[in-house]
């Protein structure tokens, strides 16, 4: 599921392409917390200026769900993408060190890991 915010006017990434893009995750359980924010992460002792997260569409090196929400965008947009469990982190990359993108901090990470770890609490 997405939403766009803002629509970008360039063209839209194709497989194979290199994407850089600033993000902030939250949780859809717990409360919706927030486990990585843009340009900073709220609260935790190691907070720092999280920058951009680069990956190349199609390699398997992002959350499926959010790799197909950055497919349809085009340069410039904002968008909103909501990552279902079914289509999020895979169970077979428990640290996230293969798929991300991955929480910067230790307050994130085990954030997010609470979190895909019961996911019977999702908010619904």
């Amino acid at each position: 599921q997405y939403k766009d915010a803002k629509k970008g006017t360039g063209p839209q990434p194709e497989k194979g392409d290199r994407v850089v893009f600033d993000w902030e995750g939250y949780t859809i359980g717990y409360y919706g917390r927030i486990f990585q924010a843009k340009n900073k992460v709220q609260g935790g002792a190691f907070a720092d200026d999280t920058g951009y997260y680069r990956a190349i569409i199609g390699s398997g090196t992002l959350v499926p769900g959010l790799e197909e929400g950055l497919m349809g965008m085009k340069v410039g947009g904002v968008r909103q993408i909501v990552v279902p469990p079914e289509i999020g982190y895979p169970e077979s990359d428990p640290r996230h060190e293969k798929v991300g993108p991955r929480p910067i901090t230790f307050d994130g990470q085990r954030a997010l890991d609470f979190v895909l770890g019961n996911k019977g609490l999702i908010d619904k």
